[in-house]
Parts: structure tokens; C-alpha cells; sequence
């Protein structure tokens, strides 16, 4: 499975990271690192919460577009 995510810079200077496949899953960090780790954490819940499993490697399976 690969999830398509998308991290923006805010006027703020924080990051916004987001998975437009999965609604409502957003996150946001003072880094892009920050926002990234979050959504992965995120999206682990959200796939936990909808179908019981999380796929180990997660990370390495989200493409930044």
C-alpha cells in the first residue's frame, strides 16, 4: 500500500502535513520532520481504527508529493 501525503509550509513557519486519501488526516509540526512523524502516527491510527491492521513499515510506504 503506498499513501500519497502532502507537507506545506504555513504562514507561521510551521508545517502542515495532511493524507488526502484518508479524510480528516492532518497534522502539524514546527518542522517538516515534526509535521511528517506526526502524520505517520496519524495515519497508523486511522488504518488501525478502520481495519484492525497497521502495516509495520509504514514510513517507507508514504510518498510525498
Amino acid at each position: 500500500m503506498r499513501l500519497c501525503i502532502r507537507i506545506t509550509c504555513d504562514e507561521r513557519g510551521g508545517y502542515t502535513a495532511l493524507c488526502p486519501c484518508l479524510p480528516g488526516c492532518i497534522s502539524y509540526g514546527s518542522t517538516h520532520e515534526e509535521a511528517r512523524d506526526k502524520l505517520t502516527d496519524a495515519i497508523r491510527g486511522y488504518i488501525a481504527s478502520v481495519s484492525n491492521f497497521v502495516p509495520e513499515n509504514l514510513a517507507h510506504q508514504l510518498v510525498e508529493a
